[in-house]
């Protein structure tokens, strides 16, 4: 047994629920499980569709995004979630997906408002959307920056990275995170559907208003806070 199998095994059982769940088609996506201690995480392979996948397909990449074990070529988002790994400590698993809702607010250029419960039970803020990147970024290493893209965002809106697990690029697709692939890949599944939901909200009432903020921080904090009592 390899020192990466657990995290091989954890990023491929990760990678195999987003067609599951609906959230990928053909090869669309990856999922990504780190181990801190060792400063690598496991990758999906790119371009390898989902059902020919196994523990031993999934690449070991370090921090730096440089492969340390495998035959294939990882993810083409592979440095995106370097970047984030090596920037943001506290992160254990990333999820990346083109499903169909959150992607059209991404295209969008539009951060998903907070409409209701659903969403306030997992945020307390409006889902970001980090603007398009500029051309220089986009001349540059395209996905190394993409991983500055989403962290300029959290910067320039003041969010707490371990607090909003969940970002959209413009333009392009979502990314999630948590402490592990699995959450990652949870996040990734509750943002399609607070996305959907949010899109059908409009479609009743363009001008539907906003979640007060009494029921934004009793939502939260039941499942989040010092006092929570959701779950057992």
């Amino acid at each position: 047994m390899s020192k990466y199998t657990h995290i091989q095994e954890a990023a491929f059982e990760a990678n195999r629920q987003l067609p599951r769940l609906g959230l990928v088609l053909f090869t669309f996506g990856n999922v990504s499980a780190a181990d801190r201690d060792l400063g690598v995480f496991a990758i999906k392979p790119s371009g390898v569709p989902y059902e020919d996948l196994s523990p031993e397909k999934m690449v070991i990449v370090d921090f730096e995004g440089k492969t340390v074990k495998g035959k294939l070529r990882p993810s083409s988002d592979t440095l995106t979630h370097a970047v984030l790994y090596k920037h943001w400590e506290k992160i254990g698993g990333i999820a990346h997906t083109h499903s169909t809702y959150a992607t059209a607010w991404a295209q969008s250029q539009r951060d998903i408002p907070i409409f209701g419960t659903t969403h306030a039970d997992h945020n307390t803020v409006d889902i970001p959307c980090a603007p398009p990147m500029n051309d220089e970024m986009i001349r540059g290493d395209y996905e190394y920056q993409t991983g500055f893209q989403i962290m300029n965002v959290f910067r320039d809106k003041n969010l707490d990275y371990k607090e909003v697990e969940m970002v959209l690029v413009g333009n392009h697709a979502p990314f999630t995170w948590g402490k592990s692939a699995d959450k990652a890949v949870y996040n990734s599944a509750v943002l399609e559907s607070i996305a959907q939901m949010a899109y059908l909200t409009m479609q009743i009432d363009v001008n539907a208003p906003r979640l007060k903020d009494s029921l934004i921080n009793k939502h939260y904090q039941r499942k989040h806070g010092p006092d929570a009592y959701y779950g057992q």
